[in-house]
């Protein structure tokens, strides 16, 4: 998985180290790092950041629309002809750049460290009303990316 994350934000000219953490420990706290491709209960999220059709739709048509040569990108190391929320259940490459544009858009600097990201996955990608905790985001990070409970 981090091998897929960091050559796929490479690609997109938008690597920084900690992009790959953070988006290690939400692919980890979303999907179990890709266990679940499908919200669980029959909710509406997809692929292994658990991206909602109407937060797709959202980056795309309000912050892509504007940013025609990221969006190019976007299509192009996805694979995709058009870009469609239901790729994102089993394509990655599209999830990653997705959710990478996702964190793009907060003007806030993405934390270096592992309680930072934790709170900053929760602000801004699960946010205050969400479920998950930042504790949670934490754990997993441990189980699935550093393989240790």
């Amino acid at each position: 998985m981090k091998e897929l994350i960091e050559d796929t934000i490479k690609r997109l000219d938008l690597y920084k180290p900690e992009v790959v953490e953070l988006l290690l420990g939400t692919c980890a706290q979303e999907s179990a790092f890709g266990k679940y491709r499908r919200q669980l209960g029959g909710g509406p999220a997809l692929g292994i950041f658990q991206c909602e059709p109407a937060t797709f739709n959202d980056i795309i048509e309000n912050f892509l629309v504007y940013k025609s040569e990221l969006m190019a990108k976007i299509i192009k190391i996805s694979g995709v002809s058009r870009l469609n929320a239901k790729e994102l259940i089993e394509n990655d490459i599209l999830a990653t750049c997705i959710a990478r544009v996702h964190y793009l858009r907060r003007k806030e600097a993405i934390p270096k460290d592992l309680e930072g990201q934790a709170r900053y996955w929760k602000q801004y990608y699960n946010t205050p009303k969400g479920k998950g905790t930042v504790e949670e985001y934490i754990r997993n990070y441990k189980k699935y990316v550093l393989k240790k409970a």
